[in-house]
């Protein structure tokens, strides 16, 4: 690792969920003067700690976090470009705290938002938004099929979120996302000596934590999940109501299920988004990002140790 660069470090931890982000990014944290950066989706609300698996306020007291649990659940404005500007100016705080910036996420998008930038979209009209998100998936793909083919054909019928966003944009300004998506602007790669590794365990050991994980989501979050159906300024199509587990829960909660059936659900839900991870995190990355396969805690502390040296 070329240790002369005169761009500020910037370490990087990534891969799928449950797979000893939090932890590894915690030991470098201490050893390396780190502050811990939020790059996960689900753990900028703070109505879900336990759910979302956010670092406990004992691991937050051993080393400064930022971006954990700042969003309000109310909050349904909150997308990966304000999550970006978020993210460059916490890394530039933490450098001038004269700290390392840890960077630890699963959110593969939100690494590449940051790092490469953003299409330059333009806002959408709210008319315009409000009517291609109200339209039945099915009736909006047909739609989408006639004003720009390409994204039809790429996108699932049923992939209700990408198909709205791809109508919206090509009505609201005349171009299609792929043609915005050819530019990108905000990105801060070329301004740091990026140090990045992804953590890609043995499948099986990775399931095996993802269903523990689950169980004990499932024995002490169920008062979060509680307080965030009997909220009524949350709208049933918020982000967070989609957070995994939480449709898994929030049938426990109301009754519809038992605790057993809750939690298998969930695990289940939580091993096929961590497969999608996985299969991201193991082709998406550039070639300069380390590939960690290995379970073992103290050698991925030691393999980060010499990457950040």
């Amino acid at each position: 690792m070329n240790t002369s660069s005169p761009l500020p470090r910037l370490a990087l931890i990534a891969g799928p969920t449950a797979s000893g982000k939090s932890a590894l990014a915690l030991d470098l944290a201490e050893r390396h003067n780190g502050t811990i950066v939020n790059a996960d989706s689900a753990q900028v609300y703070r109505d879900l700690r336990i759910v979302t698996a956010r670092p406990s306020p004992e691991d937050e007291a051993r080393v400064p976090h930022k971006l954990f649990g700042h969003i309000d659940a109310a909050d349904t404005a909150h997308n990966v470009a304000r999550w970006a500007a978020d993210a460059r100016a916490a890394i530039d705080e933490t450098l001038a705290e004269g700290r390392l910036p840890i960077l630890v996420g699963g959110t593969g998008l939100y690494l590449r938002t940051l790092l490469d930038g953003i299409a330059p979209v333009p806002a959408i009209e709210p008319a315009i938004r409000d009517g291609a998100r109200a339209l039945p998936v099915a009736e909006a793909h047909r739609a989408l099929a006639e004003v720009d083919p390409q994204a039809a054909a790429r996108l699932s019928p049923a992939d209700t979120t990408r198909v709205a966003r791809a109508l919206e944009v090509v009505r609201s300004t005349g171009r299609t996302l792929a043609d915005w998506q050819q530019t990108r602007t905000g990105g801060i790669a070329d301004r740091f000596d990026l140090r990045a590794a992804v953590l890609l365990p043995d499948r099986d050991w990775l399931d095996a934590r993802i269903d523990a994980r689950f169980s004990s989501i499932v024995a002490h979050g169920e008062g979060e999940v509680a307080a965030l159906l009997a909220r009524t300024d949350v709208p049933a199509d918020a982000p967070i109501r989609r957070a995994i587990g939480v449709p898994e829960l929030a049938a426990f909660v109301r009754g519809e299920t038992d605790r057993e059936t809750a939690a298998a659900a969930g695990a289940l839900a939580t091993r096929r988004y961590a497969k999608r991870q996985y299969t991201w995190f193991r082709h998406q990355p550039p070639r300069a990002w380390l590939l960690l396969s290995g379970n073992d805690s103290i050698a991925r502390v030691n393999v980060m140790d010499r990457l950040l040296r």
